[in-house]
């Protein structure tokens, strides 16, 4: 009888959060970017949501609450109601560098979400302002030894991964510049088209089209090999800097409790619609490729790539002002 009386009580427990997986969505969602608009999860974000809205029935609504390297908006989500209508759509650098970068944060990127799937990764690029005199890393590093201090490095805030990609190329190359810090990938790319930067390392999604346009000129991309999509330009690797490998990554996560039957639908939609060539082939366009996983995949990966990123962070004795 009590064996009896337990059952029942926890199909209790359990029946609202069924019917509401069933029902889910009956409202827009929104999707939380925690930088400001024009970056790589920016624009990720936007190019997903169109596509997953048709494909849920419902307007899917882009939020961008930037600042502190993406952990403001990275806590909103951590602490939303687990209802799934707020899902955080982040990088490498809110959820698996910020711990070892922020003496606190307000909440723990292992254990405060549930992985719903990573959505792409995309390489850095090197790129510099067309008025820097450097047509290959070879040139820019002697440029910046020529200069020691004298270069400014654009890079979208303390500790992210741009950041980092330019702190580990400068200690390969026995080079010094100047960091600048920004709010996002956006600015920190605005800022070296209009010449108040010199270069940076950024995720090759949010800024090819600048070296499209010819407002950056690229000089390699971080990638363990060349890139199809722009196979003349060398990787740092080849460039004298064997190994050297960086990117951005991002996927989509949402609050702790969210029922996991909607965190595996949201999956699959997702996961649908980076599977269509059309979404491929945008992407690769743009130097990015798409890379999915499951819930328990993408949840295992994050806590690797804390781990990793500690060590990087510990030896470079970075910690954000």
């Amino acid at each position: 009888m009590r064996r009896s009386f337990c059952l029942l009580a926890l199909l209790a427990a359990l029946a609202p959060a069924a019917v509401l997986a069933q029902a889910w969505p009956t409202k827009p969602i929104r999707f939380i970017v925690p930088y400001p608009p024009g970056g790589t999860s920016d624009i990720l974000a936007r190019t997903i949501g169109e596509k997953l809205g048709t494909a849920l029935g419902q307007t899917i609504v882009i939020e961008n609450k930037a600042g502190a390297n993406g952990n403001i908006g990275a806590d909103y989500v951590a602490k939303a109601p687990p209802d799934g209508y707020t899902f955080l759509l982040a990088d490498i650098g809110a959820i698996a560098i910020s711990p070892s970068v922020y003496a606190t944060l307000p909440f723990d990127p292992v254990k405060d979400f549930s992985p719903v799937t990573m959505v792409a990764y995309s390489p850095h690029i090197l790129a510099v302002h067309p008025s820097v005199p450097a047509n290959s890393v070879a040139e820019l590093v002697a440029l910046a030894k020529s200069k020691p201090g004298k270069l400014n490095y654009a890079a979208s805030s303390t500790g992210s991964a741009p950041h980092l990609a330019g702190v580990e190329f400068a200690s390969r190359a026995g080079v010094d510049w100047q960091y600048i810090p920004y709010k996002g990938g956006a600015q920190a790319i605005t800022d070296v088209v209009g010449g108040q930067a010199d270069l940076l390392f950024n995720g090759m999604l949010a800024t090819y089209p600048q070296v499209k346009s010819g407002k950056l000129r690229i000089l390699a991309v971080s990638s363990a090999k060349r890139m199809a999509s722009i196979p003349d330009v060398p990787t740092v690797a080849e460039s004298g800097y064997p190994g050297f490998e960086t990117g951005s990554w991002q996927g989509i996560l949402a609050p702790p409790g969210t029922p996991r039957e909607i965190v595996a639908k949201l999956g699959a939609e997702v996961d649908k619609i980076l599977a269509t060539p059309e979404m491929k082939e945008k992407l690769a366009a743009q130097g990015a490729e798409v890379r999915v996983m499951t819930p328990a995949e993408f949840g295992a990966f994050i806590a690797r790539e804390k781990d990793r990123w500690a060590k990087v962070v510990k030896a470079a004795g970075i910690k954000a002002e």
